[in-house]
C-alpha cells in the first residue's frame, strides 16, 4: 500500500513512573505511546490513517477531500491540516449547528482552510449520504472529490496503525496490554491486526453503536486472521453519551495531568485512560505488567468541551 508522509514518526514511547505508582502498579509498569506528537495539525492518531486515505485520493487526481464527523472532530481538524499541507480543498460535513462562538477543533477547521457544511441533528449515516450528496455536486462542476469515512477509519486506512504496532514492537521488548480509545475502530483494529487480540484492550467511547463488530469487520476486510469473541472491549466509559463528562474521566484527567503533566481529552484519550484505572481496580491490568497507554491526541478537544473547562478551572489553587 502507497501512502504519503504527513507526520514525524517514530512517537516516543514514555515511561509514567509517578502515575504507576499511585494506582498501585510498579514504576515501570506503565508507559505511554505518544502519537499525540505527531506534528501535522496538533497531532493525533488520524495522521497515520490520512497518510494512506490521501495517497490514494492524490493517486486518483482528486483536488479535494471530504470526510464527516461530530461538531469537535479530531479527524475532521486533521483532515483539513493535511489538505492544507498537500495542496487539496478540504470540506466537512458536521453534525450540530455552527456556533455563535467556536471554540477548539472548529477553530482550527476554519484556520486550516476547510469549508464546512453543518447538517444539524444528524447520525453517522445522515452525515455520509449528505458527504456523498457533496461529492455528487463537485463533479458535476468537474471536481474531483475523495470521500474519507468517519473517523478515518476503513481497512485501507487501518494499515496505520500497524505501522504503529510495528514501531511499539521496536520500542518495547514486551508488552502485556496496550490501552486504546475505541472510537470509529480503525486505530484498535490496525493495533490488534499487527499485535494480536489477547494484547489490545480497547475502550468504548460512545461514538458508535456496536464498537465490537465495528473492529471485527475492519479486521475481517484487512484479512486478518485475529477477529474472533476474543477482542477484548471495556463498554463501562460512556455514562450518559458520548459528549458526558462523567466521574471516571475527571479523575483521569487530574491524574495524569497531576502526576505526569500530560493533558488528554474529555471525549477519547479521557474514557481510555479511565479504562485503564477502572482495569488496574478491578484486576484485569495487574502489578507487574507492561501496560502501554496510546494517547491519540485530542487537545484542541479539550477546550472545545465547557464542562472540562469549568472543571479543570475549579481545581486552580488561589
Amino acid at each position: 500500500m502507497n501512502k504519503i508522509a504527513l507526520g514525524t514518526w517514530n512517537t516516543p514511547l514514555e515511561n509514567l513512573p509517578r502515575l504507576a505508582v499511585a494506582l498501585g502498579l510498579n514504576a515501570e509498569d506503565l508507559w505511554i505511546k505518544r502519537d499525540d506528537l505527531s506534528s501535522l495539525g496538533g497531532g493525533g492518531n488520524k495522521i497515520r490513517k490520512l497518510e494512506y486515505s490521501c495517497a490514494k485520493a492524490v493517486e486518483l487526481g482528486a483536488t479535494t477531500l471530504v470526510t464527516v464527523g461530530a461538531a469537535q472532530s479530531n479527524h475532521a481538524r486533521l483532515t483539513a491540516a493535511a489538505g492544507a499541507k498537500l495542496g487539496l480543498n478540504v470540506e466537512l460535513v458536521l453534525a450540530g449547528q455552527a456556533p455563535e462562538h467556536p471554540t477548539g477543533n472548529i477553530v482550527l477547521d476554519g484556520l486550516f482552510g476547510a469549508k464546512l457544511h453543518w447538517l444539524g441533528d444528524a447520525d453517522d449515516g445522515q452525515l455520509e449520504q449528505a458527504a456523498q450528496q457533496r461529492i455528487q455536486d463537485l463533479q458535476q462542476q468537474g471536481i474531483t472529490a475523495s470521500f474519507i469515512p468517519f473517523g478515518g477509519s476503513n481497512a485501507y486506512a487501518a494499515q496505520g496503525y500497524v505501522d504503529c504496532a510495528k514501531e511499539l514492537k521496536q520500542q518495547a521488548e514486551h508488552i502485556d496490554h496496550v490501552v486504546v480509545a475505541l472510537g470509529s475502530g480503525g486505530t484498535m483494529a490496525g493495533l490488534v491486526h499487527e499485535l494480536g487480540a489477547d494484547l489490545v484492550y480497547g475502550v468504548h467511547t460512545g461514538a458508535v453503536t456496536d464498537p465490537e463488530n465495528r473492529v471485527r469487520n475492519l479486521l475481517a476486510d484487512m484479512q486478518s486472521s485475529d477477529y474472533s469473541d476474543t477482542i477484548r472491549v471495556r463498554l463501562d466509559q460512556v455514562g450518559d453519551g458520548y459528549s458526558a463528562l462523567t466521574e471516571p474521566v475527571k479523575e483521569a484527567l487530574r491524574l495524569i495531568a497531576q502526576y505526569e503533566g500530560i493533558v488528554l481529552d474529555p471525549i477519547y484519550t479521557g474514557r481510555a485512560f479511565a479504562g485503564l484505572v477502572a482495569a488496574v481496580r478491578d484486576g484485569t491490568i495487574q502489578k507487574g505488567q507492561k501496560t502501554i497507554f496510546l494517547h491519540t491526541g485530542g487537545l484542541p478537544g479539550f477546550f472545545g468541551h465547557p464542562d472540562v473547562i469549568q472543571y479543570a478551572t475549579s481545581l486552580s489553587r488561589v
